[in-house]
């Protein structure tokens, strides 16, 4: 089946047909490397590692780019508050991201530009800018000129009064237009600083994405991706300055984006005070049940994070894994590719729930088939779509020795269940969910029958 992805420019499910198939390119922004990634940041890495995968299966060479960005004022505020340069940031941050994405199968990507390292091509785009009338300088700074872009606020779908109050835009007296974004802002010591036409200074965010792909995959590219808080205003303003330096060139011809993680059905924010780290995550979860959570749910939909949510995908990996020792004796043909019902699910805009179902109901084949030869298709089909979904990929028993320790505290599982069936009792059946879902993610299955409630471990 051709791969299909929802272009968040069209607002439509679209056939992908890259412009050169013997060269397919992915640009995904990575990440502002001032702190330890978070499940956020995590999906979005996973999305993308998703779509490189399934690219891969159609085209012989993709070429995938995420960029770190490496220059940024809460990076230079962070290096101010520890006191020393913010290569030091950046380059533990660096590590950290790297490390954390590791553990979750996340490949590299074919090329990692930093943003420090292309200071003179964003120069170079923003006198092309100036030069062709849609950018100016203005007191040490240079700004975008949005009215020279009648097509702005498209990819958005926003109203001009939209898109000022989301992106929470200075009115500088400076700006032409109050929509105006800056391409490059001046910076006195301490600040990092390079030397340009316009004096000392550094690049604005949105100029950065655009120099770098352009760098790196060229002026058109085939797929530009991001977390839907990036769709407004990074990416429209990628898309504009990035079209006006190419005289009109499409910049990237679809669009995709991913959905939000919520903790618990409620917004993360440091606010709420409910960000959870990927490293706080992998001291009680394997990295690959962190994954297989993560992909349970469109890419496109917001997913509600829980622990009840890690424990089923836990469960999942465990018949999966439970299978492919079964079969562990059967050698799998490298020849056999993935499941036409797999391939036909991934490649309907990345419908990773239905992959799954489609390896789950695999599972229940293998685990009834006395065949050698069925049980060897049907381990080859689970492998392959295995590696596509970045699952699958250690020895069974690596797997089953991996499950976090867990020492049980009998009086707490009591305890809740006490609470559970008072809820139940008042009909508060929101509560009674809660306290089943607390205990599942402890690891605790309860039954009810007519003698009471009674558990025992998954």
């Amino acid at each position: 089946m051709p791969l299909h992805l929802y272009n968040s420019l069209s607002r439509q499910k679209e056939l992908f047909t890259p412009q050169d198939p013997a060269r397919v390119t992915l640009y995904a922004c990575g990440p502002t490397v001032y702190n330890p990634p978070h499940i956020g940041n995590a999906r979005a890495a996973v999305v993308y590692d998703l779509l490189y995968r399934v690219l891969c299966r159609h085209y012989p060479n993709v070429i995938y780019a995420r960029n770190i960005t490496d220059v940024d004022d809460k990076i230079n505020l962070a290096a101010q508050q520890e006191g020393v340069p913010i290569g030091v940031i950046t380059d533990r941050y660096t590590a950290v991201y790297h490390r954390d994405t590791a553990a979750l199968g996340v490949l590299p990507p074919v090329v990692e530009p930093r943003a420090t390292q292309h200071i003179p091509q964003m120069i170079a785009m923003i006198e092309t800018l100036i030069a062709q009338g849609h950018a100016y300088p203005a007191e040490g700074h240079v700004l975008f000129h949005v009215p020279s872009f009648p097509a702005y606020g498209r990819l958005s779908g926003r109203s001009q009064d939209e898109m000022l109050a989301g992106a929470r835009v200075e009115v500088a007296p400076y700006k032409r237009d109050p929509s105006d974004f800056v391409l490059w802002k001046p910076s006195e010591p301490p600040l990092p600083g390079w030397d340009s036409p316009w004096g000392r200074g550094r690049p604005g965010w949105h100029i950065e994405c655009s120099a770098m792909s352009e760098q790196h995959l060229g002026r058109s590219i085939d797929i530009h991706g991001g977390g839907n808080d990036l769709k407004f205003p990074h990416h429209e303003n990628e898309l504009a300055q990035s079209t006006c330096a190419h005289g009109g060139e499409v910049f990237a011809r679809y669009w995709v984006h991913n959905g939000f993680v919520e903790i618990e059905q409620q917004k993360m924010s440091k606010s709420l005070g409910n960000v959870l780290l990927v490293q706080n995550l992998l001291e009680r979860h394997t990295g690959e049940a962190i994954r297989m959570a993560l992909i349970k749910g469109r890419y496109r939909e917001p997913i509600s994070w829980s622990e009840a949510l890690v424990s089923e995908a836990r469960s999942q990996l465990d018949r999966l894994y439970g299978a492919l020792r079964r079969m562990s004796a059967i050698a799998p043909d490298p020849a056999l590719g993935v499941h036409p019902d797999f391939a036909a699910a991934m490649d309907d805009d990345l419908n990773s729930p239905m992959a799954i179902a489609v390896l789950m109901d695999l599972v229940t084949r293998a685990n009834t088939s006395t065949d050698g030869a069925e049980q060897q298709v049907l381990k080859s089909q689970l492998l392959a779509g295995g590696r596509e979904l970045g699952i699958l990929q250690q020895a069974p028993e690596a797997w089953f020795s991996s499950a976090p320790s867990q020492t049980l505290d009998v009086a707490k599982i009591e305890a809740l269940i006490a609470t559970r069936n008072e809820a139940r009792r008042n009909r508060d059946f929101a509560t009674a969910d809660r306290v089943r879902d607390e205990l599942a993610a402890m690891g605790v299955r309860i039954e009810d029958g007519a003698g009471g409630t009674t558990w025992r471990t998954a």
